[in-house]
Order: C-alpha cells, then sequence, then structure tokens
C-alpha cells in the first residue's frame, strides 16, 4: 500500500512539474507576443506545442501570429511561406480539436488573407470557403462572441467590396461585444474576447 502511495505521488509530482514548465512557457510566449516579438513568440508556442501533443492552444496561437503577420505583406513568396506554415499548425490543432470554433474561425482568418493580398486572384477560391466555414461555426457556437464578430467583419468586407452599406451588421457587432463582456471560460489560455477592438469594428459599421 506504501509503495501505491509513493508510486501516486511520483506521478502527480510529475504531472505538477510538467504542467508548471507549459505555463511557463505559455507565459512567457504571451508576454513575447506582447512585446512585439512576434517571431519569437511564435517560435515558443509552436515549440510547446510539439511537446504537449494533446493540446491544441498552443499551435493554434502559433498559426494565429503567423496569420495575423501575414497582413499588409508585399511580397507574394513570402506571405505564401507564412500562410502554408500557418495551415500546417492548424491542422496540428484540428487534429487534437475537431470542430473547434476558434480553430475554424481561425481558418477563415487564414483565408482572408489570402483575398487581403489579392482579391482577383484568391477571391474566388477562399470566399466560397470562408461562406461555408461561418455557417457551419455558427451552428455549432451560436453564441460564441468570436465567432460572431469575425462572421459580422466578413460580411462587412463583402459589404465593401460591392459597395453595399455594412450597417446590416452593427447588431450582430453589438451582440458580440455584449457576449464577450460577460464571457466565462475556466480552461487556461483559451481565446478571449477583445472589447476594445470589437467597438473600433463597430464605430467603422456605424460610419
Amino acid at each position: 500500500m506504501k509503495k501505491l502511495l509513493l508510486f501516486i505521488g511520483i506521478l502527480m509530482s510529475l504531472n505538477l512539474t510538467a504542467q508548471s514548465k507549459y505555463q511557463k512557457g505559455m507565459q512567457k510566449a504571451f508576454a513575447l507576443w506582447e512585446e512585439g516579438k512576434d517571431l519569437e513568440a511564435g517560435q515558443l508556442f509552436e515549440r510547446i506545442s510539439k511537446a504537449e501533443t494533446s493540446n491544441w492552444l498552443p499551435s493554434y496561437y502559433a498559426a494565429q501570429i503567423e496569420i495575423i503577420t501575414s497582413f499588409n505583406l508585399k511580397d507574394e513568396a513570402k506571405l505564401t511561406a507564412k500562410l502554408k506554415k500557418a495551415q500546417q499548425l492548424l491542422d496540428v490543432a484540428k487534429s487534437i480539436s475537431k470542430d473547434n470554433p476558434e480553430i475554424i474561425i481561425t481558418q477563415a482568418l487564414l483565408n482572408t488573407a489570402y483575398i487581403s493580398f489579392d482579391g482577383q486572384k484568391y477571391g474566388m477560391t477562399f470566399s466560397g470557403k470562408n461562406s461555408q466555414l461561418y455557417a457551419k461555426v455558427l451552428a455549432i457556437a451560436p453564441n460564441n462572441p468570436r465567432v460572431i464578430l469575425g462572421n459580422a467583419e466578413w460580411n462587412m468586407g463583402a459589404a465593401r467590396f460591392f459597395g453595399k452599406s455594412t450597417k446590416p451588421y452593427c447588431d450582430q457587432i453589438k451582440k458580440a461585444i455584449e457576449l464577450g463582456k460577460n464571457e466565462k471560460n475556466n480552461q487556461e489560455f483559451y481565446p478571449t474576447f477583445q472589447v476594445k477592438r470589437a467597438e473600433k469594428v463597430l464605430k467603422q459599421c456605424t460610419n
């Protein structure tokens, strides 16, 4: 009995140590990201993902950094390299957490990065895919504020492209903000709703 208790104690100790390393690594990666050190943050998230093979969050954040930093790039080769890497990281996250709303909307963001770079070249390919992704994710998580905001922004972009008003989507953004302010999630490092950014999007909608 004593040996069994000792064995259990060792296992618990090892688990706590591993958890502590994961927490410290994630905290450091977020700190680097906050400091604007995108490359270092992305590399650290990716290293953590290789150690935490059952956790979708590190590869998800590594993919996000690649996608976000691809916007406004002028060199197509660099853009393609970044987004291909982001896709690989997202695929890892998908393999761990199937039909995850956060991953689905990040996939849509990746597609949007292609469209933003060259609408004529990539618009036909990715616009339909994004419409399908948002329809799917709204069915899965209709009250997820990031899903609602992402869908509204996508529709606003399409409206601007066709010279239409964005006002029909203002209520969706307001709903996302309200839900985001009251959102509670106990999972450590889970994506949070950025209220200030959403409020900026709302101002663009009402203008």
